[in-house]
Parts: structure tokens; sequence; C-alpha cells
């Protein structure tokens, strides 16, 4: 059943590199192709973008030893399988021509029009900038790509084509060259080709990447498809004979052919399930296109009749199809000999997505309204990519998002209103938050999954339907990083992190720095704009507030930047130029600083704790006990530390450290945990010793209490338990004292 009138599969298996024919030939291969759907004086135009790009590449050969001018030739060829419009296959000519020539876009824009110019420069690299390192211009070479690719896709359609001839031509390069590119592929592009819809690009990507990342796996598995192809040759056929049949007799028109899997799909199920090729049944699939949707469902009721499904293993992609657009019914059925037979059954239409993707039906309308169903989807996806790109704080960040948000396999889930919603496999309700707007992520406190409370970290499988509850107080939690998976959700809790640890950073400088300035004897009023605008300058920095956060996160001592302020004064004081951190005066810590000030886990101090602060870079004021012995070596250095001293009236809580030696006797962590709960207190984490047969076992808790005062009442409390026979206060992180509570079931 054509899709083209030239089979993709077929030209993406073998390179599309021809021999060059002269630009009128009647028979070269890029000719051939456009007339198939292009009117003539759309090919003459064509035509003279191919001598402007033949004389820009003039005399240069590629790696291969072929004309330079074979490539974006080759890469017009595979855009012109797609039926794609006059101005791609014009910027698949000229996409190297700024890179590689002396031509600008501009030039490009003079002599072919703005939207060719656009594509071009979308698809250039940025090899003109210098960049700190490989990956950064690596990433910043995507992050440009990608831009340009959200206002017009098809300039990721080039790029792919561009790829996949590169990759069909990649023996000509050093193999450590070779494999960088490859996984480059594999890691980007491919899945790039996957969210698009473009199956068979797609597919020869994978293949190719395989080839040359493990190409003695790749030669292997080769092989045995080779040797399976005559030994499952009968059955095959007499499988697919059966299907053919059953169809007629049950009056359904249907084009029945058998296709094999391509090869890395092969390998990823023999390495996800551990698994010898000799147990991979379903090597081959069977695919069935009929004329319609009804006639979907009925060729799967027959199928079901001829060979029993296979429950668990049937996916309807029609009622709810993936994000790429990609509809078809999945089914399958334990077939002759109990061979497990995979079939796909799609309607013609669908077919065409399902191989072509977005360019399928390739048509730019006036307004989104106007959009196919498969364009809007793309286009949310784009959208999300610039929701990524516009958190992501540099080009590297932007990059190791747009990896996580290209995860192949989904899950579906509905929104309370009943839509459908496409995440990541083992994604998670904050996901779920994030994807359905930022402000939801940003303030969700539980979640509802089909009408159950259920804890933040939940992960979603297909049919659940989702509820946010959202607090209006409420905001992202660092802990939330450990297992969220859509790049999205990341990059908003990080941007919200940095700017909250930015601000009470800043928050934190500015009282450092007013406590510097007044043991010099100058109060922070008399500092005028105009000086803080000098030090700016100075630094090289945009405003005050970068200043105040470098000095709350360690970077910038405060008397140094309170000397040089007052050096900027017209009335400088120099007798105060000796003075030294020694004279500043004690800072107080309130505990509700946020992360600019941490409390160290080696110590755990809190209130009626003598402590000191520690000026730590990146991390800011880090607070110890007196007796820490992880701040001994630093007492010497009076650079790295302040005084500090708590302040009077606190009202948070504060984590320390518990350890209990108990009587070995069934209940007693139940016991032990109420009267935490009776004191006031609340139980962070505990933990228990590995059991040993002994008639007493440790148990570790992080307990959390206002200050010493309550710490003491909460101790003597749990001295009135029967059978805990020691109490003590330990330093330390509680979870390397003790093993998880579960490994001592007799305490509870």
């Amino acid at each position: 059943m054509p899709r083209t009138a030239i089979n993709l599969k077929a030209e993406l298996s073998k390179s599309t590199t021809a021999p060059l024919l002269p630009a009128d030939s009647e028979d070269s291969a890029l000719s051939v192709r456009l007339k198939q759907y292009l009117k003539p004086q759309d090919i003459t135009l064509i035509w003279d973008g191919y001598r402007y790009a033949y004389a820009a590449h003039d005399g240069v050969v590629r790696k291969t030893g072929e004309p330079y001018i074979t490539h974006p030739v080759s890469v017009a060829c595979v855009l012109a399988d797609l039926h794609m419009d006059v101005p791609t296959i014009l910027a698949a000519l000229l996409h190297d021509v700024v890179e590689d020539t002396l031509i600008t876009t501009l030039d490009i824009k003079e002599q072919f029009g703005l939207q060719v110019a656009e594509l071009v420069d979308g698809v250039t690299k940025l090899d003109k900038i210098e960049f700190q390192s490989a990956s950064q211009a690596q990433a910043e070479n995507f992050r440009k790509m990608l831009l340009a690719m959200s206002q017009d896709v098809r300039v990721i359609l080039v790029k792919l084509a561009d790829r996949l001839h590169n990759m069909q031509t990649l023996e000509a390069m050093r193999p450590e060259k070779q494999k960088l590119i490859a996984k480059e592929t594999l890691d980007i592009y491919a899945p790039i080709a996957n969210r698009l819809g473009l199956n068979e690009i797609y597919q020869a990507l994978e293949d190719l990447s395989f080839k040359y990342l493990y190409p003695m796996r790749y030669n292997a598995i080769s092989k045995a498809i080779m040797a399976a192809r005559g030994n499952r040759k009968e059955v095959i056929s007499k499988i697919l004979e059966s299907i053919k049949q059953q169809l007629a007799n049950s009056g359904i028109d249907a084009d029945v052919s058998g296709r094999e899997k391509h090869l890395y799909s092969i390998y990823k199920k023999m390495t996800s399930k551990a698994t010898p090729f000799s147990q991979v049944y379903d090597i081959y699939g069977f695919r069935v296109i009929v004329k319609d949707m009804p006639s979907c469902y009925l060729a799967l009721g027959a199928l079901h009749a001829l060979y029993k499904p296979i429950p668990s293993q049937f996916k309807d992609y029609i009622a709810i199809p993936k994000a790429n657009g990609y509809q078809s019914l999945h089914t399958t059925l334990f077939g002759p000999f109990g061979t497990p037979i995979e079939v796909q059954i799609r309607s013609a239409e669908m077919h065409n997505i399902a191989d072509a993707g977005v360019a399928a039906h390739w048509l730019y309308k006036a307004s989104d309204a106007q959009l196919t169903a498969l364009q809007q989807q793309t286009h949310q996806w784009l959208q999300r990519l610039l929701d990524i790109q516009s958190e992501s704080a540099d080009s590297l960040d932007f990059l190791e998002h747009l990896k996580i948000d290209l995860f192949p396999d989904e899950v579906y889930v509905f929104t309370p209103k009943g839509s459908i919603l496409a995440l990541p496999k083992r994604a998670t309700a904050v996901d779920f938050a994030y994807a359905v707007h930022s402000d939801i992520g940003n303030s969700c406190v539980a979640v509802r999954i089909n009408d159950e409370l259920a804890p933040l970290r939940t992960e979603l499988h297909n049919g659940d339907h989702v509820e946010i509850i959202t607090g209006s107080l409420a905001k992202p939690n660092p802990a939330w990083l450990n297992y969220v998976v859509t790049g999205r959700a990341r990059a908003h809790i990080r941007n919200f992190l940095k700017s909250q640890q930015s601000a009470e950073s800043a928050q934190l400088g500015e009282r450092m720095l007013n406590q510097a300035l007044r043991a010099l004897h100058v109060e922070p009023k008399q500092i005028s704009d105009e000086h803080w605008q000098k030090l700016i300058r100075d630094y090289g920095v945009k405003k005050k507030s970068e200043i105040l956060t470098e000095v709350g996160l360690g970077k910038r001592q405060s008397v140094m930047v309170a000397h040089q302020l007052l050096a900027l004064t017209d009335d400088h004081l120099e007798k105060h130029n000796q003075l030294s951190a020694s004279s500043l005066d004690t800072i107080t810590i309130r505990g509700t600083e946020g992360m600019a000030v941490q409390f160290a886990p080696c110590c755990r101090p809190i209130p009626g704790d003598p402590i000191l602060g520690f000026i730590n870079k990146d991390k800011g004021l880090v607070i110890h006990t007196h007796d820490c012995p992880s701040v001994r070596k630093f007492k010497l250095d009076p650079d790295k530390w302040l005084d500090v001293e708590w302040e009077s009236d606190n009202a948070r809580l504060f984590k320390t450290n518990l350890n209990l030696t108990v009587a070995n006797q069934p209940g007693m962590l139940a016991k032990i945990a109420s009267g935490i709960a009776e004191a006031g207190s609340n139980i962070d984490n505990v933990s228990v010793e590995e059991a040993d047969g002994s008639a007493y076992a440790n148990l570790y808790f992080t307990v959390q209490v206002k200050n010493r005062v309550h710490l003491a009442e909460l101790m003597r409390s749990l001295r009135k338990i029967p059978d805990v026979v020691r109490i003590s206060r330990t330093k330390g992180n509680v979870a390397n004292n003790g093993r998880h509570v579960g490994n001592k079931l007799s305490l509870q």
C-alpha cells in the first residue's frame, strides 16, 4: 500500500548517495524523486539551488573521496522521499554552504529568500564561536538548532537527513570519531526522529549507531538473523498465509506483510531481559493494513479468533495515540508451535503517519487552529523544549534535560478533566504536576491517584487518574530532584532552587557585610548608591545583589568587601584598614535563613549548643558546634569562620541524633516512637543494627527538637520506658550507624 512512489524503507537501508549526474538530467537520483510530487517550475528553482551549492563546494572532496556536492544532494534525496516542500529541499542543498564557504546567510537570503535562509541558519553550527569545552560547544549547537526548530520544525528534518547520510558514510572517519558521532546520534538524533514519528529514519539511525558503537555485537546479531531466516522461513510463510486467509474469510480487505525487527531493537530486548538470541522469538512481526479505523478492530477480532491472544500484550494506540501521533493496534498471539506472533493493525492513513510522522502530510497553515492534530502535538512538544531551555541556566543543563525528555517509552494518565497526558516511564506525580503547569508543580503538596491520597514520589501507570493538591505557601523541595524524570520538571525545580538560594544568600551576605561595616564604625546607610555602582564596575558584575550573594556563599570575604567600599568613599577611614575578621560582631542565627545557612550533619547543632560558622565556598555559611572535630583544623584560620549565636526566640525544629540501647523485645520500637511523639518531637529517620542474636539492640534515631532544653525533656521521658537501658546524643549521620529498621523485625 504506497505511502510515496518510492519505498522509504528500501531507500534508507542503503546509502542514498548516487553518482553525480548533470543538473538537468532526467535520470539523476534527485530528479526522479522530485518529479513524483513537484511542479516543473518548482524543480527549476531547486536546480538553481543545486548549481549554487555546486559552485560553492567546487573542488572540495569528502573523506570518502567523492565530490562534496554528493552529500547535500543525498540529503535532499532523503527529504524528497518524504515529499518535503521546495524551501526544505533548497535548505538541504545549501545547508553546508554557510558553514564551509565564504557565503553568508545574507547571501542566501538575497538569492533564495528569507525562509530558506532561516532554515540554513538553523542547521548551521556555531563553529566560529569559542567555547570552554567541546561538550559545551556541542550542547550550544543543539540548543541553537532546537530553538530554530521550535520556530520551524523543518530545521530538524534537514538536520536528521544530514545526520542519516553522514552515518551512512561514516566508515571514512577514524574509529574514535565514529564512536563519538554514533553515541551522539543514539542519544539525541534517533530519539528526536522517534518523537517526530519518523519511524524509518529513527530505525536507520539506531542500527547505524549500533554498527559503529558495538561492531562485534552488530555482526553477531546480523549473522544470527541471516541464519534464522532460513530456519524459520517455513513457519513464517505458514503464519502469513493463515492470517491472509482468516481476514479474507471475515470479509476484510487487507494488505498483510511480514517484517523483520531492526537490529538495535533486538539487541535492546536481549540486554533488557538478559535473553539469548535463540530465545527471542519475535524478531519477525506481521503488519496488517486495512482501509479505515473500524476495519482495524474487525481485523483484531478475526485474528484473536485465529490464534489466542496474550492478555498482557495488547496495546490500543488508536484510542490513545503516542505523543508523536503514532496510531496502531498491537497484539501478541500464541502462534503454531507455541511461537509468539506480534501483529500490528492500522489503516492506510495511520501507516502513512507511522512511516513518515510529521512529514507525512506536510501542511503549513495560517494559524494553529488549522494545524493537523499531529502537527499540534509536535508544536506542544517543541513548546516544552522552549520552556526547558528558558529554565536551564546554561547549554549543558539544557542538553541534560533534553536527553531526559527524549524517553521513547511512555505512560498515559488522565487529568481531573479527562484529558490524556503522555509522560515518560517511571514519571512521578511531581512530573505530572509540572507537565500540567509550572505553577502547579511549584506549589504541589500532595496527590490523589485514582481517588486515593499518595506520596508525590509515587510512580504513575497507564490509565491512572491524577489530581494534584496545591498549597499557597508550598515551594519545590530539593529532594524532588532525586526522583523526577522529565526534563521540564528538573529544569523548573533547579531554576527555583537556584533563584531561592541566590535570594537567601544575598540576604545573608547583606547581614554579614553590615556586620563588617559596623565593625569599622560605619553605618551601612552611609554607603551611597554611587559608591556601590563604582564597586559593581570594579567587580565586573551587573548588580549589587550579585556581590551580596557571593558574600553569602563565601566566595567573597565580607571584611574585604567592606574595606573596598570604604576605599571608594570620600571620607575613607584609614585607621580601620588593619581591622580583621576577629573584630566583627557576632551574627545571629535564626534557623529560618533557608539554603543560605546550613547545619552541619557531622554534629547536628541545635539552639543552646555553642556554635561557630564556617564559610564554605558555594555552600555559604555552615553552622557547627564548637567541639565538632570537623572544624578543628579551620580554627587556626580566622578568615574561614565567624562567631555566630542563636536567636533567643526560635520556633522551628532542628535535627539531632539519639542512640538508644534497649531490650530486644517485641513492640519496643512502637513504644519509643510513641514516647517521642508524646514529647512533642518528630522522627526524621530511624535505623536498627543488624540482628546478632543478642538480648539487647541499638536503635538510632534522628529526631527534631526545638533546643537543648526540649532535647533533655525528650531524653528524660524516654528513660522512663521499661527496657530502655541507655540513651545518648550522638554526632554524625544516623544512616552510618545502623541498618534499615526492617532488619530487626522482633522490635516492631
